[in-house]
């Protein structure tokens, strides 16, 4: 089969189109799915630039998110036919090979049934950031209908999930967006407050919002300097979520704790990287659930770029250079 392999740490170019071999079943419980593309996330090119989780375990093929079609199963596997459409957050990381490949293989447990009116190529482009959205908004956050949130880099790929995620749970929502082109889209996606970060305090502007008291609840997907002054865009007693790790002084311990803050960080990969069968068979109960949130119109993913496998080092690149809109998937 085509695969991309990662033969090395380093930039982009270290990613090469090679045969590899077809993937066996590692076991009786696992699926062979022929992929029809790979969602590519920002996660893909930090462990391309430091493969923290597989030093020793090169070459990698990465690539978390994938959607295709079971082309075999296990003996025990009961919940999966061949022919069925199915898609998935699952290897990438070192422990099973990824998506950058058309063909992997999966336990049956950690994948779920495509939504049935969204394209098996952009099916490819949601599970990462479907389930990072729900984990920090409602398994964090608690968000709760009437409350307000801010949501930073609404319309990058977690950004755009999160903010109509929140407009379904019945929040007020507030966006940052890095320029004009994304106020649009942004607002159509149920966003009530926009504020052009790069021309605006998102802070200030989040205060005047909130008659001055602060947002229930602030999304950061940004991290470093934005994170830190989010501090204080958050109301007393509220929830700052963050994707990224934090760069907090004691200063800034102290300005939570003065504040009653709580701060809940969100790692999506967790279940993965510490092997916990339960958390990940909870993690497809999500995709489950946001494939009915599709199939209702409630959900969607913007899928702004569709680049041939061959290209997965021009992927990114453009993840690298940063303010993506949406999505990029690699298309078999």
């Amino acid at each position: 089969m085509k695969a991309i392999l990662m033969t090395a740490a380093g930039n982009a170019d270290v990613l090469q189109l090679h045969e590899a071999p077809k993937p066996n079943l590692p076991s009786p419980h696992h699926l062979r799915v022929k992929l029809a593309a790979a969602g590519v996330n920002p996660i893909d090119t930090k462990l391309r630039a430091k493969p923290v989780y597989y030093p020793g375990k090169l070459p990698a093929i990465l690539g978390c998110d994938g959607a295709g079609i079971v082309e075999e199963v296990g003996s025990a596997v009961s919940r999966f036919k061949v022919g069925d459409a199915v898609y998935f957050c699952n290897g990438g990381i070192g422990g099973e090979p990824g998506c950058y490949a058309e063909y992997t293989t999966l336990h049956e447990e950690y994948c779920a049934a495509k939504p049935a009116n969204l394209s098996l190529e952009d099916s490819a482009a949601l599970p990462l950031v479907l389930i990072t959205a729900w984990e920090a908004l409602v398994e964090r956050a608690h968000l709760q209908a009437g409350q307000t949130i801010l949501i930073h880099a609404a319309a990058g790929g977690v950004g755009h999930v999160a903010l109509q995620l929140a407009h379904h749970l019945g929040a007020n929502i507030a966006a940052t967006v890095g320029n004009e082109e994304n106020v649009g889209l942004v607002h159509g996606l149920g966003a009530e407050k926009i504020i052009e970060y790069r021309e605006q305090d998102f802070v200030q502007e989040t205060l005047n919002w909130t008659g001055g008291k602060g947002a229930d609840v602030v999304l950061d997907t940004v991290g470093g300097e934005t994170f830190l002054r989010s501090l204080n865009a958050v109301r007393i007693g509220g929830k700052l979520v963050t994707l990224l790790s934090t760069p907090l002084s004691l200063a800034d311990t102290q300005l939570a704790r003065l504040r009653n803050l709580s701060l809940c960080y969100e790692l999506m990969l967790t279940p993965q990287v510490m092997k916990l069968h339960d958390e990940r068979i909870r993690q497809r109960k999500i995709l489950e659930q946001g494939a009915k949130l599709i199939e209702a119109s409630r959900l969607g993913v913007l899928v702004s770029h569709k680049l041939p496998l061959e290209n997965a080092a021009e992927a990114h690149r453009m993840i690298e250079a940063g303010g993506m809109t949406g999505k990029i998937i690699l298309v078999m």
